[in-house]
């Protein structure tokens, strides 16, 4: 009875449904673009820097100098990885230091990495490198920069570059090294801020033990679990600690709640939008038929088996709002999540720099399972809110007066 009634009036159902369908579609695209595109852009960062979780010395986040070190480096790489959500620990040293060449000098983040440890899935730079070649081994003699940074030094491959940074003592110490390899990250301030070198030359020129590092960083297959895994590591840890890398870069962090707060109003908004429609839809629907209604309960109807009625038709909107929404959203969502939408026209071909991250200008999507999950039950639920009210109304009619109404 509920679906008949709902097909009396086929064009106010029709738009009923086409207004929860279109609301779930953006729902869900919205919600996929941010899943997709921060999870993205988390892992970038992570590549980037230091990892999903970070272990290093308590202190070095406060006070970020080279004697602030982790020691027993192997032995913490094997307690990380005993971990069911690790995936990749790898040891770094990263600073501040002094690069110069006969022409300039210039205030650069250096990183020294083991190139027979790391990979794409660790380091990205890899991915950007325009000239010459990453690193063989931790002893390479070469000295990789960014762009941009190569660029103001006026250094060309093969030519010698000075680099100058204090040791674990704090004495100034000062390494030479030929270029050896160009990257191009996209972000500005690392192609004109960044120097990569091999870990085993930094590790014999500040001092370091061959187990010595200024941190590891840890990969998951998750980002999302970040916090669990640094907690998990964190209370086993005794001279280190772990952190997640929304602790390492606040600024990162800080954006992206930004960006999921304001996608969530309007979620919201939308949602109270599409309710309202339901709502105008199920009370005028019952208006309508408050003589009916009369003439149900005088012949023995009660007034919970109207409000039922009248909720069945809610659920029945219900399910046709996400029958109409699934076959709105298929294409759209298959072409995003092959293609997506490529805006590197608008940014010149480079990516877009947020928080000394570049951010990809290609938007593609990919929702949570969990996501998705909660939109569901939000539309099914908006949609039964929606019918209590004109529900409630077509259980308190009163048959006698319902029945003279013309």
């Amino acid at each position: 009875m509920a679906w008949r009634n709902l097909w009396r009036n086929k064009r106010r159902s029709i738009l009923t449904l086409v207004s929860i369908a279109f609301g779930g579609f953006l729902a869900i695209l919205f919600t996929a673009m941010q899943d997709r595109s921060f999870s993205d852009f988390i892992d970038t960062a992570a590549r980037l820097g230091k990892g999903h979780v970070t272990i290093q010395h308590p202190e070095y986040l406060d006070t970020p100098t080279l004697s602030r070190t982790v020691e027993g480096a192997s032995e913490l790489k094997s307690f990380a990885l005993a971990d069911v959500d690790v995936e990749i620990v790898v040891d770094r040293i990263s600073g501040e230091a002094m690069v110069a060449t006969a022409d300039d000098s210039f205030g650069v983040r250096f990183i020294a990495y083991d190139p027979e440890q790391e990979t794409e899935e660790t380091l990205s730079f890899q991915e950007g490198l325009v000239e010459g070649e990453m690193f063989e081994s931790g002893r390479d003699k070469g000295i990789i920069l960014g762009k941009k940074l190569a660029q103001n030094l006026g250094v060309e491959m093969g030519r010698k570059v000075v680099f100058t940074m204090t040791d674990k003592n704090g004495e100034i110490v000062s390494g030479l090294a030929r270029l050896s390899g160009v990257i191009g990250t996209g972000a500005p301030s690392l192609d004109k801020g960044l120097c990569l070198l091999p870990i085993d030359v930094i590790r014999d020129l500040l001092g370091y033990e061959p187990d010595e590092c200024t941190h590891l960083a840890v990969f998951l297959s998750d980002s999302r679990k970040s916090v669990a895994v640094a907690d998990r590591l964190k209370g086993s840890l005794r001279e280190a600690t772990a952190l997640t890398w929304d602790e390492i870069q606040p600024e990162l962090s800080g954006f992206i709640a930004m960006k999921v707060g304001g996608a969530r109003f309007m979620e919201i908004i939308i949602a109270i939008l599409v309710a309202a429609g339901i709502f105008n839809t199920l009370f005028v629907s019952v208006m309508e038929r408050l003589r009916e209604f009369g003439i149900m309960i005088a012949i023995g109807y009660s007034s919970g088996q109207l409000f039922r009625l009248v909720m069945w038709e809610s659920l029945w909107l219900a399910v046709m709002g996400l029958l109409t929404c699934g076959a709105l959203t298929a294409w759209p969502y298959s072409y995003l999540v092959r293609t997506g939408l490529d805006y590197s026209a608008m940014t010149g071909g480079d990516a877009v720099e947020i928080a000394g991250v570049g951010w990809d200008p290609v938007i593609r999507v990919g929702i949570f399972p969990e996501h998705l999950l909660v939109i569901i039950v939000a539309m099914v639920f908006a949609t039964l809110a929606a019918g209590l009210y004109p529900a409630w109304k077509a259980g308190r009619v009163e048959p006698v007066e319902s029945i003279r109404l013309v």
